[in-house]
């Protein structure tokens, strides 16, 4: 290995092919979308030098405001709500169902490789209020409680998409979370339990501390993936009520692809992708900052 690692020739042609094909398919259009940030029209009606014309628009736009805000709410619930519940399913596996536990992550795996537009639509159905009740409402009707529009409120419809995203999710975070507990030595749980580490006791000092690692690889990979939310929100709410429930992401394909102003679109996607950058270092920083203080 150490040879073929030496050779420069052979590392050309080993990572030559790959590197093309990333630059090809991930930093030329990078670069070509920071380009067009600078313009303004469209592939069809032409595109003109607009300088920082997009710029000047992207912080006096109010529905810019509005999806950051929907964005950065809609990452923090989720995440946090990802992470929690995956880590709560997974220490279930590992200390209470521990062998039996392979029926239970398969039922609570299935959501996640449901497609997203058949889980929209059962969300739908069920908070549904017209033209007929749906289940959750029909719930509420039994209990002597009158039907509540769940999609036509910009609040219940966030709830909603919590509800449904943390459902369709948190199966894959708990096996993440899970192949992270099972490499955790016998040895140091069974040290630690005959020093009476019992419970939580066990789980803050020592298998919160030795299993870090992946849940920061989970809390970085969810806040990433939530700060680019599209398909599920266009699946349900298509953004609606009005703009409420509109992210970033989808603030960006209606400018670029409706409006057909790409420049701007550009704009908004370069606010999106500055915003993962600093989540991403913010969260790096931090746990550096935690392990040295350890």
């Amino acid at each position: 290995m150490n040879n073929v690692l030496g050779d420069k020739k052979a590392v050309v042609v080993l990572l030559g092919p790959a590197l093309l094909v990333y630059t090809l398919a991930m930093l030329v259009p990078v670069f070509w979308s920071l380009g067009y940030t600078f313009l303004s029209g469209n592939a069809i009606t032409g595109f003109t030098f607009a300088g920082l014309a997009n710029f000047e628009k992207l912080f006096s736009d109010p529905a810019v405001g509005e999806a950051l805000w929907f964005t950065v709410r809609y990452a923090v619930v989720i995440t946090a709500g990802q992470v929690l519940l995956g880590y709560f399913l997974s220490l279930l596996y590992v200390f209470a169902l521990k062998r039996g536990s392979s029926l239970i992550r398969t039922l609570v795996f299935f959501p996640v490789v449901l497609p997203t537009v058949a889980v929209a639509l059962l969300f739908q159905k069920m908070f549904e209020i017209a033209p007929q009740n749906g289940l959750v409402n029909s719930a509420l009707n039994v209990f002597g409680m009158g039907s509540i529009d769940w999609l036509g409120d910009g609040s219940r419809a966030f709830w909603v998409i919590v509800i449904m995203d943390l459902w369709r999710s948190m199966g894959f975070y708990a096996v993440l979370l899970y192949t992270g507990l099972v490499d955790i030595p016998e040895d140091i749980l069974e040290s630690a339990r005959l020093d009476g580490a019992q419970g939580l006791r066990l789980i803050r000092h020592i298998v919160l501390p030795l299993s870090l690692p992946v849940l920061l690889s989970s809390i970085i990979f969810s806040i990433n993936g939530t700060l680019k939310v599209f398909d599920s929100i266009v699946a349900l709410t298509n953004g609606g009520p009005g703009s409420a429930t509109t992210p970033l992401t989808l603030h960006m394909f209606r400018t670029s692809f409706t409006y057909g102003d790409y420049g701007y679109g550009s704009t908004v996607a370069l606010l999106l992708t500055i915003l993962c950058l600093i989540v991403t270092l913010f969260i790096f920083r931090s746990s550096r900052r935690d392990l040295t203080k350890d």
